[in-house]
């Protein structure tokens, strides 16, 4: 490559004649390894890192113009660097000149954009193509380059909502779950949670038809009352175009986030526990990703939102199986105390409720007639949709931590199922008291009271040891990981945790990492998620100190919950862990082709080497 020779700045290479009989050779310019080639008549210069995993090209071949890696046969325009192959990305060229037969070298290269550029441009590119190894560079050299979380979430959720005909799915749930607990997580494990959250949407979206939007209505003058009528006739009928319709007009009319959630759960809520909870949860989670990436672009929440409809219009509905039907008619009493659900509310105005001690006991209750009558009470006694929500979910939470392993592998599902449904609606009762709301708790205490069978007899209750070793439980907890079956060793060894004063924020970093480089499948994130959800609320509402010493057994019983259904699941292959540490790897210039102690790739290559 001609340059001018006034140029400055190039560092000397190699002798063009030995160059030219060698056909190749490796040299170092401000600690870069570079492989020049002469090829054609031309000489060229290329980063010797190949940017799909790191081999080294000066032990590839070139052929009319197209270096070609040995490992994984990704090929590269040899002037510009530009791939054939969209998985391997492009690699970086440097201008070359030689004089008085010398060939010198650039350290600057061709293409010299942000870091925070070209992982963005890569992200989409992983997002559309599905390239788990591209996504987990993306994650991790975006959150290295200082970009914030909020941005990955929002580039996510945008083309997970934009390319799935279906709408709102597991992955966007799972990538909105992992970035609500960012906090909780250790440096590297934020970017595990990102890549994981990513890889998910990539996943679901993969073969699919992209989803083509509805219109709002021109009339935007409309009021919230008639349109969330017009919502909900439209989903009962399941017409999930008109219900678009009706939803985007919403969003142009310009209605707060609270009545959009008002239009949303009263929906979800008109017919039993749709799609074994799904269906709520996925509302739920779309609120909580526009929380995230913000509610003030108006066609960004249209897209979002309307993304839920077609799961709510064509959900199963839980009133037409024959476990509400019989030998108990469930839904026939939900729709008796519905019926009677604004005298309920009515009745309990100005009243303040405190939560008996035997909530709890009421709600798991073998006696369907008992747990209604305990959440009527509590409404007449002044209980909020967000109290009720919050004792329900822990009545859930409880059916985990006591699920029998003598049961079916499958029930798991069930308690849990019960469990982050419940937690959806206490999530929603924060966003909104919409009377509605109520409905959605005593779906989650009808599977409560359905779920009693899964703890019959109960498993051991984990208690925990007030003189126990901090460390010690959380390596017992370690090793109930990494072996099949330890589902009460790892409950105990929470609690054990907790009892003996460890710090929670810890315990939560530990499930979390756990959780993280697992091949964790969805239900086990919504699990951890919700776990540790439930855990911070009942620790604010009790001003619990940072440490175990504060922790309640309520609190406790959340986290020992979400260690008992990790376990249940775990190990498994860790395939994706793999892929993140080879991306980490190549991101620190290491070499995945050499033992993992190696040196970085060709660090100290020098022009004589």
């Amino acid at each position: 490559m001609a340059v001018d020779d006034t140029a400055e700045g190039f560092t000397e290479a190699v002798d063009l004649a030995d160059l030219r009989e060698e056909g190749r050779t490796l040299t170092a310019v401000d600690g870069t390894p570079i492989a020049l080639f002469y090829h054609e008549g031309e000489v060229r210069a290329v980063n010797n890192r190949c940017p799909h995993m790191g081999f080294p090209l000066t032990e590839g071949s070139v052929e009319e113009g197209v270096l070609t890696c040995h490992w994984h046969h990704a090929r590269f325009e040899l002037s510009c660097g530009d791939t054939f192959d969209p998985w391997a990305d492009d690699v970086d060229t440097y201008p070359t000149e030689v004089r008085d037969g010398v060939v010198y070298v650039s350290p600057e290269p061709q293409r010299a954009e942000p870091p925070e550029i070209h992982w963005r441009d890569r992200l989409d590119d992983g997002l559309e193509q599905n390239l788990r190894l591209v996504l987990a560079k993306s994650a991790v050299a975006l959150l290295d380059s200082g970009v914030d979380p909020a941005e990955i979430v929002e580039r996510g959720v945008t083309f997970g909502v934009r390319n799935r005909a279906d709408g709102w799915s597991s992955g966007l749930t799972i990538l909105t779950a992992l970035a609500n607990r960012l906090p909780d997580l250790d440096e590297q494990d934020r970017k595990r949670a990102l890549y994981q959250g990513l890889t998910e949407v990539a996943g679901d979206c993969d073969g699919e038809a992209p989803k083509f939007d509805q219109e709002a209505f021109a009339a935007t003058d409309v009021s919230v009352e008639r349109l969330r009528s017009w919502f909900r006739e439209n989903v009962e009928v399941r017409d999930a175009d008109g219900a678009e319709r009706v939803l985007r007009t919403a969003v142009a009319a310009g209605y707060d986030p609270e009545k959009l959630t008002e239009l949303l759960v009263a929906a979800a809520t008109d017919h039993r526990y749709l799609d074994t909870g799904h269906a709520f949860d996925y509302v739920n989670k779309a609120t909580e990703a526009l929380d995230l990436v913000g509610w003030d672009d108006e066609e960004r929440t249209a897209e979002v939102l309307s993304s839920l409809v077609r799961g709510l219009a064509t959900a199963d509905r839980a009133e037409e199986t024959a476990s509400w039907r019989q030998p108990d008619d469930l839904a026939a009493m939900c729709a008796e105390t519905f019926g009677r659900l604004d005298d309920l509310v009515a009745a309990g105005e100005g009243e303040t409720w405190t939560e008996p001690d035997d909530f709890t006991e009421r709600l798991h209750a073998a006696d369907p007639e008992m747990v209604f009558d305990a959440l009527e009470g509590a409404i007449r006694s002044g209980a909020t949709v967000e109290q009720l929500a919050s004792a329900v979910s822990f009545a859930a939470a409880k059916r985990v931590a006591l699920f029998a392993t003598s049961n079916e592998f499958a029930d798991w599902n069930t308690v849990h199922h019960t469990f982050t449904f419940a937690n959806a609606v206490h999530r929603a009762a924060e966003r909104t008291d919409a009377t509605a709301l109520y409905r959605g708790v005593f779906d989650a205490a009808v599977n409560v009271y359905l779920d009693r069978f899964l703890n019959t007899p109960p498993a051991p209750e984990a208690t925990g040891d007030p003189d126990a070793d901090p460390e010690a439980a959380l390596e017992s907890l370690r090793m109930a990981f990494e072996q099949q079956g330890r589902v009460q060793q790892a409950g105990d060894a929470v609690a054990d945790f907790l009892a003996a004063g460890g710090d929670p924020d810890r315990l939560k970093a530990e499930l979390g990492n756990a959780l993280l480089v697992e091949d964790t499948n969805f239900h086990t994130f919504q699990a951890y998620e919700a776990a540790c959800r439930q855990f911070d609320r009942r620790a604010a509402d009790a001003g619990s100190a940072g440490s175990g010493e504060g922790v309640t057994d309520d609190q406790r019983d959340c986290l020992v919950a979400a260690a008992r259904y990790m376990a249940a699941n775990y190990p498994t292959r860790r395939s994706r862990e793999q892929t993140f540490s080879i991306a980490a790897r190549l991101l620190r210039g290491e070499r995945v082709d050499a033992a993992e102690d190696a040196e970085p790739s060709d660090a100290g290559v020098s022009a004589d080497d």
